[in-house]
């Protein structure tokens, strides 16, 4: 699926396949995403997610809205412990496969927003 690119600022996923992200001039089987940057990540499994795999994002300054957490092919809950740790730090979680993450940041950043995205890979 291609996404048009909203007049904004910083990263844009531009198309997401099985493969992965596309966001600007780059691809990424899973993706670490802010307003400023995106890059590759190596994931844990999803029941292991810990704050600490994610300290790019929670370092972000100003913090984020909140986080958009792509959960790869279908929805998952994060931990209550991740979810806790990341909202200890003030910055909510909104949870949903990946697909919808990643057309949600469009949508999002096209607001302008500033969020953050995790993003699990589409397959497993």
């Amino acid at each position: 699926m291609r996404m048009d690119r909203e007049k904004t600022d910083g990263p844009m996923i531009a198309a997401i396949g099985r493969a992965g992200f596309k966001v600007d001039d780059g691809y990424y089987t899973a993706l670490l995403i802010t307003p400023e940057r995106a890059d590759g990540w190596t994931p844990p499994p999803f029941a292991a997610l810990a704050a600490s795999d994610i300290d790019a994002i929670l370092g972000l300054s100003p913090a984020p809205e909140f986080l958009l957490l792509g959960t790869g092919t279908q929805l998952r809950q994060p931990s209550a412990a991740f979810r806790r740790a990341v909202e200890a730090r003030g910055i909510g979680i909104e949870a949903m496969d990946s697909r919808a993450a990643a057309r949600a940041w469009a949508v999002l950043r096209g607001e302008g927003r500033w969020i953050a995205g995790v993003l699990y890979p589409l397959e497993e």
